[in-house]
């Protein structure tokens, strides 16, 4: 039996700002608080097939999906191509209506079936939950407008390792060993139910000696790539995602790994002064961020290189 879904919202914004948030992807890691991490890995014209990780009651999923883009109609179809369990197939599609020139209607419609009919109670409640986040996350980029992107921090970092993918990724893998490795990790509680599926809670000291707790999951591809997502941020913070992706570089003795490290932070405006004094600003909150963040990873990644080149 196949069930269906409807979930609306109204935005104060041109149809247009609306569509190009749902259309790409890129930015759902940090837009949507479900999304892990979204990657498309192939495309032909207006179709895409994409590989996600999201959270669906409180668990991180993965599957992959075909997508139809629209653009002149204002709508995205999506079907699920391998479902995680207890989904047997999964699709849906998002129709962005124009009501005026800064008015829209987002229609976000799915369509399921489940391998067991106990499931379907605990499926309904993941697409319910999941569905009214993104559209109240939709609804909040979309009316910030251009100022979005001001709010938006992307910055990486890169060393080069003389040693193997596969050592300088143990050691970004075994992030329950780091309290003993880096000096401003003060404690992380790690949790792997999942093999590659990592929950992780950290004390992290910044620059200013200050201790930070945040809360992250993690997804692990040996030897490559760790993307995260904080589920427990700095009240500054909206969201903050990243990823660890390591590549082979040189030839013979000049061989080696680039190793760099990707934040992407999104700023929550109304709190700056609160967090920041009353005289702190937006681009202030982006410099204290970059610096922070930057300085802990640089420092991760040097004591990767150390570990890796050294043993």
């Amino acid at each position: 039996m196949t069930h269906t879904t409807t979930h609306t919202v109204m935005i104060g914004a041109p149809a247009k700002v609306v569509y190009d948030l749902v259309a790409d992807v890129t930015r759902w890691p940090y837009t949507f608080g479900p999304t892990v991490h979204a990657e498309v890995f192939e495309r032909d014209g207006a179709t895409e097939r994409l590989r996600l990780h999201a959270f669906a009651n409180g668990d991180v999923r993965t599957w992959t999906s075909r997508r139809e883009l629209d653009s002149a109609n204002l709508h995205v179809k999506f079907e699920q191509e391998r479902s995680a369990a207890p989904v047997k197939s999964m699709g849906g599609e998002w129709r962005i209506v124009p009501i005026a020139d800064s008015a829209t209607r987002v229609d976000l419609l799915h369509h399921f079936t489940t391998a067991q009919p106990e499931a379907v109670d605990v499926v309904l409640k993941a697409v319910n939950n999941n569905s009214d986040a993104e559209l109240a996350a939709l609804k909040r980029a979309a009316e910030l407008g251009d100022d979005y992107d001001k709010y938006v921090l992307s910055f990486s970092d890169s060393i080069t390792i003389h040693a193997t993918r596969k050592d300088v990724y143990e050691f970004l893998y075994r992030s329950d060993l780091w309290p003993q490795r880096l000096p401003h990790v003060a404690r992380l509680d790690l949790t792997e139910a999942v093999t590659g599926v990592q929950s992780m809670e950290m004390d992290t000291r910044s620059p200013d000696g200050s201790i930070h707790t945040t809360h992250s999951v993690r997804v692990c591809s040996p030897h490559d790539t760790i993307v995260y997502k904080q589920t427990r941020t700095p009240p500054i913070m909206a969201a903050h995602v990243g990823r660890w992706t390591l590549r082979d570089i040189g030839d013979g003795i000049e061989a080696g790994v680039e190793a760099t490290s990707h934040h992407t932070v999104v700023i929550r405006p109304e709190v700056v002064t609160e967090v920041l004094g009353p005289d702190g600003t937006v681009e202030r909150a982006r410099e204290l961020i970059r610096h922070a963040l930057g300085t802990n990873s640089l420092t991760t990644l040097r004591h990767a290189k150390e570990f890796a080149e050294n043993g």
